[in-house]
């Protein structure tokens, strides 16, 4: 992998970054120390300096020489200085060779630049200096070296070679690591995401499963992947039952056509076979319209007619509908509902997804049956409930016959194309509401919409009834 690449990852950034911050935090703390060791340690040596001056000046000349004397033989660091200067600044006693200049004789410490001398050699340092004015006009001077704190400073530097550099170092380590690392995993995706476009859409990007950043959003990546697979493969089979659908009304719309063209005799015989091929077309018709409103319903378009929808009385309006269907096959149609509820959506396509639900009842209901619509007001989710006494459906196709096209066996000999169900799970979906399939208490089969309704819905009494 090219240095190149590992120094523009973003996790090399990110540990340049943070070694950058640690730098700049050090210094400003070990600035910051130095900075208040110094006060203290400076603070400290003045008010010891203006003490001693302060008790050496209230000695008796001779014993304040003594004192001189001894300050500065007992000095073995060589870092105290001390002299007496008479009236006219010449040197008594001492180690400093002449009386500070610009230092105020007040009896407060001051900082200057002074040659010491000790053991006939001199040498200039920064003095923290004391002078105080005798009684008798000489002039005592007091002090003591302040270049220690350099040495301060040479230990500060020292402890931030040996504490900034190696964790510098060893965050350009860490950076080139990580970025290695990152790299190595980003070329693994890229590859899969070229083997993608590819064509192969079974393939995954990698996840180590130790939960970390990058097999989150893998994760996530795979996940719409495998959407994309679905769907795909769905709108294939999608597609292959369309043209299995629309095949054979086709191909018997061109026969009967063929068959009037050369076999018809009268007008009438000839406008017989027009109107069955008519018939065949608009079957074909309806196959091609059914799904363009499903999907049209799937992308959500219908989201801006949405409106208080009275559950009760959508109800009641199906069922006044499909009562004479129900008559004319010998089917009893009731309704049961113990309340109203007002929900949110669409009454047109509510409205044609229950009768959709209670057109497969009645269709797939034998002479004899029952067909019940119900409505449950259960507070916030009140549920529609259409039962039917007629074969029901097994178990292991109860998914499938929500698929666009799917036909049981037990349904082949009946009229449809197999959409009705897939337009009612679309527009239960699109509204955000539940369908499930399950078995009737006495044979059958039983299909529920799990509604959410509106905070402000009401009860109306209604006992179970039939229709009018």
């Amino acid at each position: 992998m090219a240095l190149g690449e590992v120094v523009s990852s973003s996790s090399f950034r990110l540990a340049i970054s943070f070694a950058t911050a640690f730098v700049i935090s050090t210094l400003l703390l070990f600035a910051f120390i130095y900075w208040q060791t110094a006060i203290v340690e400076i603070e400290r040596i003045d008010s010891e300096l203006a003490h001693d001056a302060r008790l050496m000046a209230e000695q008796d000349p001779g014993g304040l020489l003594e004192s001189v004397r001894v300050r500065v033989a007992y000095d073995i660091h060589r870092v105290t200085s001390a002299a007496v200067f008479a009236a006219d600044g010449s040197k008594i006693a001492g180690n400093l060779d002449r009386l500070p200049e610009r230092v105020a004789v007040d009896g407060g410490a001051h900082h200057a630049d002074m040659a010491m001398s000790a053991n006939g050699q001199a040498a200039v340092e920064i003095l923290s200096i004391v002078c105080r004015r005798l009684a008798d006009g000489r002039v005592l001077v007091v002090g003591r070296s302040i270049d220690s704190l350099a040495n301060l400073r040479r230990v500060v530097m020292h402890a931030l070679e040996l504490g900034v550099i190696p964790a510098v170092l060893l965050a350009l380590v860490a950076g080139a690591l990580l970025g290695h690392r990152a790299q190595a995993r980003i070329k693994a995706v890229q590859r899969a995401a070229e083997r993608i476009m590819l064509g192969n859409l079974r393939e995954r990007l990698p996840v180590t499963g130790k939960g970390h950043d990058f097999d989150r959003i893998a994760s996530g990546v795979n996940f719409m992947l495998d959407e994309i697979e679905r769907l795909l493969d769905h709108a294939k089979s999608t597609g292959d039952n369309i043209a299995h659908d629309l095949r054979t009304p086709l191909t018997r719309v061109r026969s009967r056509l063929e068959r009037a063209r050369l076999t018809a005799k009268t007008q009438a015989d000839l406008q017989d076979s027009v109107d069955r091929a008519i018939g065949g077309l608009d079957q074909a018709l309806r196959v091609v319209t059914a799904v363009l409103r499903i999907g049209q319903i799937e992308r959500g378009h219908r989201r801006g007619n949405f409106a208080s929808v009275d559950l009760y009385s959508l109800v009641e309006e199906i069922a006044d509908l499909f009562e004479p269907i129900a008559e004319e096959k010998g089917i009893r149609l009731s309704v049961e509902a113990g309340g109203s509820a007002i929900v949110h959506g669409d009454r047109d396509l509510l409205s044609e997804a229950i009768a959709n639900l209670v057109d497969n009842a009645v269709k797939f209901t034998p002479a004899g049956g029952t067909v019940v619509v119900g409505l449950v007001s259960t507070g916030d989710q009140p549920l529609i409930r259409v039962v039917d006494s007629g074969p029901g459906i097994p178990p292991e196709e109860r998914e499938a016959v929500m698929h666009r096209f799917y036909r049981s066996d037990k349904s082949r000999h009946i009229d449809g194309c197999g959409l009705g169900l897939s337009l009612v799970e679309a527009i239960v979906t699109l509204h955000g509401f539940k369908v499930a399939i399950g078995d009737a208490e006495q044979g059958g089969c039983v299909f529920e919409i799990l509604c959410t309704a509106e905070a402000d819905h009401g009860h109306r009494g209604g006992d179970a009834h039939g229709p009018p």
